[in-house]
């Protein structure tokens, strides 16, 4: 999804893309989370919420690259779309948007 819609020169916004804007990053976050749980030491439990503010401060940094690039167009995406915990109730019920070519 993501690499068709580079090449493409669109926005992403299917598949996990359709439920949450960095599904990458709440993917890193669930699994550092994984690791905290499992080898919870001295090291993990400092870095942990070190990286989540590091990730999402890149994504908000990627966000206004993205806004730049693409406008209005993904200003209303992002208007729709949550940031990085899915809304339950949409996963289970909205179909995914349609990808859309920048203005």
């Amino acid at each position: 999804m993501l690499y068709r819609a580079q090449r493409q020169g669109t926005l992403a916004t299917t598949g996990p893309y359709a439920q949450v804007r960095h599904p990458q990053y709440t993917g890193f976050i669930v699994i550092m989370l994984g690791f905290l749980l499992q080898w919870p030491t001295i090291l993990t439990v400092a870095m942990f919420p070190i990286l989540v503010l590091m990730y999402v401060r890149l994504a908000h940094q990627e966000e206004q690259e993205v806004l730049v690039t693409f406008g209005e167009v993904y200003a209303r995406y992002a208007a729709v779309t949550p940031a990085f915990l899915p809304r339950w109730p949409r996963v289970l019920t909205k179909p995914p948007a349609q990808v859309q070519r920048p203005s």
